[in-house]
């Protein structure tokens, strides 16, 4: 046991992915770039987040494999790896009823 206040390096390593693990969610969410958002905006439309968000119970909303990346490659889509490949999918409530919904993000590939 340590005398020392500081904690062992495996619990402040441990703490520091838990920390990157959180910053990458919340990128997750942003979506790809406040530009590609504004954009989407400027057209009138909804992020496909918002669209589930207005579909869904409040705070139903479950997704499957945000941090999910492809692993193609080819005409440069190594270099372009957005988290949810720009499909955000899961599962929630309607009145109460649980349904499965998914929804193409266009700021991420166009939707494609």
């Amino acid at each position: 046991m340590t005398t020392s206040q500081e904690a062992p390096a495996e619990v402040n390593d441990a703490r520091g992915r838990v920390a990157e693990l959180h910053a990458i969610r919340a990128e997750v969410v942003r979506g790809p770039s406040e530009k590609a958002t504004e954009a989407q905006r400027a057209k009138g439309k909804l992020t496909a987040r918002e669209r589930i968000d207005l579909l869904l119970d409040e705070g139903s909303f479950h997704e499957v494999e945000p941090l999910r990346r492809h692993r193609a490659t080819g005409f440069g889509l190594e270099a372009k790896r957005p988290y949810t490949d720009g499909v955000i999918t899961g599962w929630g409530m309607v009145h109460g009823r649980t349904v499965f919904v998914y929804a193409h993000d266009f700021r991420i590939f166009g939707g494609a």
